[in-house]
C-alpha cells in the first residue's frame, strides 16, 4: 500500500513538474518529464521520441511571451511500471502581439517507470474550452 501511495505522488509530482516547466518555459526541464521513445498526441499533432516532441513544443511555444499552465491531476491508477491518470488544464497565453488566449483542456496519460523514475509515455491532449 505505501509504494502505491509513493507511486501515485511522484506521478503527481511529476504532473506539477511539467506544468512548472511550461511556465518558466524551460525546454530541458519539460522534456524531461518523457521517455525518451514517448509519443505526443496536441491537437492534430502527433508526434514519437522526446527530441520530436521537444521539437513541436519549442515550436508552439514560440508564438507567445509569457505562459501561466495550471494542472490538477485526476484519478492515477498504477499497475507495476506503469500508469494511467487524467489530467485538466489551464492555460493563460500571451501572444507575441499582445492578444491573450486562455484555454481549459483535458490530458489522457500513461506514464512508464524507468529506472526508478515516472516518466510520460504518451499524452492526449483535447481543448475542452477555449477563449
Amino acid at each position: 500500500m505505501t509504494q502505491h501511495l509513493n507511486d501515485r505522488a511522484a506521478i503527481a509530482d511529476l504532473i506539477a513538474a511539467y506544468g512548472d516547466a511550461v511556465s518558466r518555459r524551460d525546454a530541458g526541464a519539460w522534456g524531461a518529464t518523457w521517455a525518451s521513445d514517448a509519443s505526443w498526441s496536441l491537437m492534430g499533432h502527433e508526434v514519437s521520441g522526446r527530441d520530436a516532441i521537444v521539437t513541436l513544443w519549442l515550436g508552439a511555444m514560440a508564438q507567445f511571451d509569457a505562459v501561466s499552465f495550471v494542472t490538477a491531476p485526476g484519478p492515477i491508477s498504477v499497475a507495476g511500471d506503469t500508469a494511467t491518470a487524467r489530467c485538466q488544464t489551464h492555460e493563460v497565453l500571451r501572444a507575441n502581439d499582445g492578444s491573450i488566449r486562455q484555454v481549459a483542456g483535458c490530458y489522457e496519460d500513461s506514464f512508464v517507470r524507468r529506472d526508478g523514475h515516472w516518466l510520460f509515455a504518451r499524452r492526449v491532449f483535447t481543448i475542452v474550452i477555449e477563449h
